[in-house]
């Protein structure tokens, strides 16, 4: 990868899209946390930790994630958590965010669901105030949980109003249809939330459509199978369903052998709007500008292909449509600065 490619990157204005919170959670302050809340963790050191962070497939990343999780536990610890993100994602020119929490994860551990969404709103708040990043919160219901444990979820989120602006479906795929959870889903969507939901990863392109036809998802996160449907890739690129797709993801949950074999590019020529996310970046090797990087190096990636790819991630947004167009073109301006046509 040349340098002056990285450093386009790295200045160009993006959105980040895709990003769990919980996956941000650095060994570092893991060790910090598990010191606070008096816990012990299963590793020697910070570096026996990050040796942990190898994965046979999602389900094996999963038992990890949710074992990290264990040390969140105050409403400070998932404050320092989410700023800690925000602070990368400013150096990064990362300029709006819509990261999603698993209440779930935490409930389950007899944590209250006040103390998680107090702690992640005020340094989400903060963040804007401090970086100018703006955000939209996304509240996901994990599909390997049943969908009356996702019921009371939504019960419990209905205090906070719309300072949570969507729900997903996250956690293990496969065996998991999307059709489990159409009634909590009509229940979220009567209720006002936007809606997103993870398909098309491990599970096959039914999932995909499971998701828009019966959940009514307005955004798939990943949806990298899509391309093995061709009358799926026609509808999806025909309605401009947003595909928020993950490049260090895919490969260190072995959904893809390498960066290579990406279908990022092949997703861009079949006309669908595609952005370029982190998934879990403290597990899988990289937050949004590695992502940029090894997908623009592995697939030979333009400095067009990447303003595009930039531009996708506001159009994509929840962001109300005059912000959305000023950050578009902001993207635009930014390229044509430096001579991207």
């Amino acid at each position: 990868m040349q340098q002056d490619t990285r450093a386009f990157i790295l200045g160009l204005p993006k959105a980040e899209l895709h990003l769990h919170l919980e996956g941000t959670l650095e060994p570092e302050l893991m060790f910090e946390l598990a010191a606070r809340n008096d816990l012990t963790l299963p590793y020697d050191s910070v570096e026996h930790a990050r040796a942990a962070y190898e994965f046979s497939d999602l389900q094996s990343f999963l038992d990890l994630y949710y074992a990290g999780c264990s040390v969140l536990v105050t409403e400070q610890d998932f404050y320092d958590l989410t700023w800690e993100y925000l602070t990368r994602a400013a150096s990064e020119n990362i300029r709006h965010v819509e990261p999603c929490f698993d209440p779930q994860t935490h409930t389950e551990r007899d944590v209250p669901f006040g103390t998680v969404i107090a702690g992640i709103l005020r340094a989400l708040e903060d963040g804007q105030q401090r970086y100018g990043i703006t955000y939209r919160l996304i509240m996901s219901f994990l599909r390997d949980m049943s969908p009356e444990s996702a019921a009371r979820t939504l019960e419990r989120a209905r205090r906070y109003g719309h300072r949570i602006t969507g729900v997903g479906l996250d956690s293990a795929e496969l065996g998991h249809p999307p059709d489990d959870f159409a009634e909590v889903f009509a229940a979220a969507r009567a209720a006002g939330y936007r809606v997103v939901a993870h398909a098309g990863e491990e599970g096959p392109p039914a999932y995909i459509t499971g998701a828009l036809d019966i959940l009514g998802a307005e955004r798939i996160d990943h949806g990298v199978r899509c391309l093995e449907d061709q009358m799926l890739t026609a509808r999806l690129a025909m309605d401009r369903v947003p595909l928020t797709v993950c490049p260090l993801s895919n490969v260190r949950l072995k959904v893809v052998p390498d960066m290579a074999s990406h279908p990022l590019r092949a997703m861009m020529d079949a006309g669908l709007l595609v952005t370029i996310n982190s998934d879990d970046p403290a597990y899988f090797g990289g937050y949004l500008t590695e992502n940029y990087v090894a997908a623009a190096d592995a697939l030979g990636l333009s400095h067009s292909e990447l303003v595009t790819l930039a531009a996708a991630s506001f159009q994509a947004s929840f962001l109300d449509e005059g912000t959305r167009q000023d950050r578009i073109a902001e993207v635009e301006a930014y390229g044509s600065a430096r001579g991207v046509r």
